[in-house]
């Protein structure tokens, strides 16, 4: 497999690097290629305090490239200009990546730019799986908000196609995952029966392809709310959630439930867009 690891050259991402979701979770689903990303705004210039220019921006590279060298992984490193969610989602096309990476603290200073409007963005025009991986704030003990990745998945679904591609994404993480756990958010009494008879035979299937249990949970209740409750009630490390078609009109995505998860939650989530066929 072959990533795209957006970075800001922070103390901050760099440390996320060297945790276990970074090393022993990308490699236990099958990373072999980790290709580094940093993009310099275009109206970022020389002498801006806080900000790195282009020319420096490949020296400032080599600490997080070794960390992954070091762990075994191939890696190249690459400097763009541009909009940094433009040239992020470019790269990860033209390099055929199987995943995107994205560091995210909720917050939107100049030198952590991967984060906030950036992630949102990159969210909204992926063609390709991303992974928005929280990193812990500044005074916490720990360089992630939630170790080990890919251990306990959450999968929230509609039944709709786009959840569908959620759960055929699954088998990917295999290596990595010990427990998955489905969620549904019903809208009304007379679906009840038929969400948990369906979210049954979800689970079998994931039972067959992960060979793990699976847990199912009948929820009411605001979609987005019922999610973000169910990451701390079931322990989740990562939510993973299909997402609804991409366009260049990005307000299309504006108020769905995969971007309110991201921008509310403080766990790590994997959006899977259509037609991202999954790598086995």
């Amino acid at each position: 497999m072959r990533v795209v690891f957006a970075t800001d050259r922070s103390d901050a991402n760099e440390d996320a690097m060297r945790s276990r979701t970074c090393l022993d979770c990308l490699d236990n689903i099958g990373v072999t290629d980790v290709h580094l990303v940093t993009v310099v705004p275009d109206n970022v210039t020389t002498g801006l305090p806080g900000m790195d220019t282009a020319s420096d921006a490949q020296t400032a590279l080599q600490a997080q490239r070794d960390v992954f060298e070091s762990a075994g992984f191939r890696v190249e490193t690459h400097v763009a200009r541009g909009t940094p969610h433009r040239r992020i989602n470019g790269f990860a096309d033209r390099l055929d990546a199987d995943m995107v990476i994205v560091g995210s603290r909720g917050e939107s200073p100049l030198e952590n730019r991967f984060v906030g409007s950036t992630t949102r963005n990159v969210a909204r025009t992926a063609t390709r799986p991303l992974l928005v991986e929280r990193i812990a704030p500044p005074a916490a003990d720990q360089a992630v908000v939630k170790e080990h990745l890919f251990e306990h998945v959450l999968v929230p679904t509609d039944f709709s196609d786009n959840a569908r591609q959620a759960v055929e994404y699954l088998p990917t993480l295999r290596g990595a995952t010990q427990a998955v756990d489905l969620l549904h958010v019903r809208n009304n009494d007379t679906e009840s029966t038929d969400a948990r008879s369906h979210l049954q035979d979800l689970a079998r299937e994931v039972e067959r392809e992960m060979d793990i249990e699976a847990g199912i949970n009948v929820r009411e209740g605001d979609p987005v709310d019922e999610i973000l409750a169910a990451e701390r009630r079931v322990g989740a490390t990562t939510t993973l959630l299909g997402t609804r078609g991409q366009s260049r009109l990005r307000r299309l995505l504006l108020g769905s439930v995969s971007e309110s998860v991201v921008a509310r939650g403080n766990n790590n989530v994997l959006l899977v867009p259509p037609e991202s066929a999954p790598r086995r």
